[in-house]
């Protein structure tokens, strides 16, 4: 905990820099796009929203008529939330991406604060036996998600830094100190996919930022192994892993899900029995267009249509990789650092979340990004984006970056 404490006490100087960063925000720092953004990015995003609204549409209609008398109910709160998200999207694509380091360790602060309070009874709102909600009335706001995004700009940032330093071990330390208070934290409610996806991202890209091997490897060791212990040491978990090692010992029970997913895989074979037509989201396939939206779309459209979004994505990632590249080919280290860990926590989450489907993965509560249904992960994904598209254009404009004196107070 005296680490912990230390480290919060040398945030202290930049998180008054975040303060002073907002108050100087003002109309003409807000500035225009400075150049066109990354179309191929924006299409492709856009193009994966649309496929998801598409499959929500499909995947949730028995579960809303059945709930809530209207086929139509989850398809028009994503819709809703897909509108919001891209509001939110377009006001940060306003903001220079520098803006972001700034402000990244009150944002971080605030997370904490947030993820610490759902855990108060009376604020965290429970669901399926996990609190990982604020109820904001029309909207459940999911405080993991937020997680995602600060960490990535405020280790971006870290390492903007210390870049030089981050060979050493303890400048390696001092970040993933915090990820595991956060990983800590999120464990409480429980959220154990929110702090494996965390903890990944973290490691990538202290990885690409330059820590030693040695290092990297050690950490890497610790935290496997204690993922292994957190899973033999809760009955819930463990009832999770053995249900995925073989989900047809107990197909009505604890390997429910993976079954049903898998025969929705098959049911869907090459082409897919047509759009609309899955059996398995009817009831028996639970949380079909949140968690498992990807095995209906495999059962509806077949193989051929879980590959093409599967390719969606992998362009996706390589498009954000291929802007934080040229980002840091100008000297626009912030971006570039922030850009690799979107591309990072994009891929892992979208991985276990179509390894679950397939039972290559124990089951995690991940949404598949942009795809599934959810308002949190939605506008958070879509302000990831947009950061990135704001650097694409950055990078178009070919300005020079902020120096590195101004980089390194962030």
């Amino acid at each position: 905990m005296s680490l912990i404490t230390l480290e919060g006490l040398r945030m202290l100087p930049q998180m008054r820099e975040s303060l002073d960063a907002i108050s100087e925000l003002k109309e003409g720092e807000s500035q225009r796009m400075v150049a066109p953004m990354d179309t191929p990015l924006l299409l492709l995003t856009l193009t994966i929203i649309a496929f998801g609204l598409i499959m929500v549409a499909s995947a949730s209609v028995g579960v809303a008529e059945n709930r809530h008398a209207d086929p139509s109910f989850f398809l028009l709160r994503q819709s809703l939330y897909t509108l919001l998200s891209i509001v939110i999207a377009y006001a940060a694509l306003r903001l220079p991406t520098q803006f972001w380091g700034r402000i990244a360790p009150l944002l971080l602060l605030l997370t904490l604060v947030l993820l610490l309070a759902i855990l108060i009874p009376g604020i965290g709102h429970k669901v399926n036996g996990s609190t990982r909600w604020i109820s904001l009335g029309f909207f459940n706001f999911q405080i993991s998600e937020m997680a995602k995004f600060a960490m990535v700009i405020y280790l971006a940032g870290y390492m903007v830094r210390h870049q030089p330093r981050l060979v050493r071990f303890r400048y390696f330390l001092r970040p993933i100190i915090l990820v595991f208070l956060f990983a800590l934290v999120l464990l409480l409610e429980p959220d154990f996919g929110a702090a494996v996806v965390i903890l990944a991202t973290s490691l990538g890209m202290l990885f690409i930022g330059g820590v030693k091997l040695l290092h990297f490897i050690g950490l890497l060791l610790l935290a496997l192994g204690s993922a292994a212990l957190l899973a033999i040491s809760s009955p819930y978990r463990m009832q999770r892993l053995t249900a995925f090692l073989d989900p047809w010992q107990d197909p009505f029970n604890s390997g429910f899900q993976l079954t049903q997913a898998l025969i929705a895989f098959g049911r869907g074979e090459w082409w897919g029995v047509g759009l609309g037509s899955s059996v398995q989201k009817l009831f028996y396939l639970p949380e079909a267009h949140t968690d498992f939206v990807f095995a209906v779309m495999a059962e509806e459209l077949g193989m051929m249509g879980a590959v093409a979004l599967i390719i969606l994505f992998a362009l996706l990632i390589y498009r954000i990789f291929h802007i934080g590249y040229l980002a840091e080919s100008r000297g626009a280290h912030f971006g570039a650092y922030s850009s690799y860990g979107i591309a990072i926590w994009i891929a892992i989450q979208a991985f276990v979340n179509m390894g679950v489907n397939m039972g290559l993965l124990p089951t995690k509560g991940l949404t598949l990004p942009l795809v599934s249904y959810g308002g949190s992960s939605m506008v958070f994904t879509c302000v990831a984006i947009a950061l990135v598209l704001r650097l694409s254009s950055e990078n178009s404009a070919i300005i020079a970056p902020p120096s590195d004196t101004r980089e390194a107070r962030q």
